[in-house]
């Protein structure tokens, strides 16, 4: 049997990657996990002053491969605290429709807190038939006043969601932060293998406040080809009409040729194809061009390099509990594998 085709969710660390807290900005714990988990697998392993971690396998005078996930998740940042004890917050990638009630931790020490907004019973007409604006939104952590929410929270503390990662249905799992915990989980499974190729691993940050972590790897790395590992959306909704879909979950991975950043070269997009072609890998094209992913800035900076992404079908991005397909994260991760070991980056680089 080819190596990975008999991996099992438990064998990954996906689980522990997407119940640990990391909103943008504040993706040190993260980090901490990752570092521990691929140190005894690469020859290098630092980060950088924006907090970027790098984990190498040397090939010295080999093709130089960048493989891309970063490791924040949406979240928010507590600007004010209220006389009443509430907490007002900035949003961070977050749609204010899915807040309302929904549990968050707030700070380095998780205090919980739930996300409050007028009920049903007092809202108008006019209000039941709209959104409720993230500035009509607070966080309720169960103080009476100001002078008790500070003593357990501060302005510039963070807050995210506190769901549980689970599987449920067959062979589904859900969780937060599946975007974009599911391609450190893969980078950390590549890591284990042995490939002829100069592998740097980046986990990035920030790159749901606007792909910043990503302005560094260009830099540091200097890399012939990036990859990028990611969970996109999956509007696979009863109304969603052909390309409005974006994804389907169960599908395969999706293969991107075009985003809001990049026009992923036509052989790097034909690499990864044949690749899933030949093994008999199911696949999917990614279909939305709205979004944006790290590969944007790191393939026009230092000279550019060539670049392209594997994401996996998630519906539900960006809130609080994202649901995905084991059999699609199995078949993104054999992609990336093949696509290494068969070395069509040689291909590419051509």
């Amino acid at each position: 049997m080819p190596r990975l085709m008999d991996i099992k969710l438990a064998d990954t660390c996906l689980e522990k990657l997407s119940n640990i807290r990391g909103v943008s900005g504040d993706e040190g714990e993260v980090r901490r996990f990752i570092r521990e988990a691929v140190t005894p697998l690469c020859d290098e392993v630092y980060t950088d002053t924006m907090g970027n971690l790098y984990a190498r396998k040397k090939k010295e005078g080999k093709p130089k491969v960048a493989l891309m996930a970063h490791m924040d998740e949406v979240g928010m940042l507590i600007n004010n605290i209220r006389s009443d004890g509430e907490l007002e917050y900035s949003p961070a990638g977050i749609d204010c429709r899915v807040m309302p009630g929904r549990r968050v931790a707030v700070g380095r020490d998780g205090v919980p807190g739930v996300v409050g907004t007028k009920p049903i019973h007092l809202q108008s007409e006019e209000d039941f038939a709209s959104s409720v604006p993230h500035k009509r939104l607070t966080i309720d952590i169960g103080a009476k006043d100001a002078d008790e929410a500070k003593k357990y929270v501060k302005v510039g503390d963070y807050a995210c969601f506190t769901t549980k990662f689970s599987e449920f249905g067959d062979g589904m799992f859900m969780g937060k932060a599946l975007d974009d915990r599911v391609g450190c989980a893969i980078l950390i499974e590549l890591l284990k293998q042995d490939y002829d190729c100069d592998i740097y691993a980046c986990f990035t940050v920030q790159e749901e406040a606007g792909l910043r972590g990503a302005n560094l790897v260009a830099d540091h790395v200097k890399p012939d080809i990036a990859l990028n590992f990611e969970g996109t959306t999956a509007n696979d909704m009863p109304e969603a009409k052909g390309h409005e879909s974006v994804t389907r979950v169960g599908r395969g991975p999706a293969i991107t040729f075009m985003d809001g950043g990049t026009v992923v070269r036509p052989k790097m997009f034909d690499a990864l194809r044949s690749t899933a072609q030949e093994h008999g890998i199911p696949f999917q094209m990614r279909q939305g061009t709205n979004g944006r992913t790290d590969i944007g800035r790191v393939h026009i900076d230092m000279g550019g390099c060539i670049a392209g992404g594997i994401s996996l079908p998630c519906r539900y991005i960006h809130s609080a509990t994202s649901v995905a397909s084991w059999e699609d994260f199995k078949n993104m991760l054999l992609l990336a594998d093949y696509f290494l070991e068969d070395k069509k980056f040689c291909e590419v680089l051509k």
